[in-house]
């Protein structure tokens, strides 16, 4: 998938590719954690759609719940979910982050086998 240290640089518009892929993959991984949420809280709460996507992205996005929780079951989902989100948002990152750092530090290497 990425390049040996022995192969040069990837040209710049196969380098974006690869990054529009990252991108993507990151937007799958949100979009199921979303989705995730959004049925954890209307299973177990019973809210409707709206408060229940409301909820899920603000749990997301790192930034807590907005509606008072009720039941056993959607505190416990909750809790849950917010972990989850929590290891959910390192990986993204980290996919995201993975083609710029492997080409930042396949250009340091290319520069030190030069001299």
């Amino acid at each position: 998938m990425y390049e040996h240290r022995t192969q040069p640089l990837l040209p710049r518009h196969l380098f974006l590719l690869r990054m529009l892929r990252h991108g993507l993959l990151a937007l799958i991984i949100v979009l199921f954690s979303l989705g995730i949420g959004v049925v954890g809280y209307r299973a177990t709460e019973g809210m409707p759609w709206l408060d229940a996507l409301l909820n899920a992205s603000m749990i997301l996005g790192g930034m807590g719940p907005v509606n008072e929780l009720h039941t056993i079951a959607g505190k416990l989902f909750a809790s849950a979910y917010a972990l989850f989100s929590g290891v959910a948002f390192l990986a993204t990152v980290g996919i995201l982050v993975a083609p710029l750092a492997h080409r930042l530090f396949h250009h340091l290497h290319l520069e030190e086998s030069d001299q």
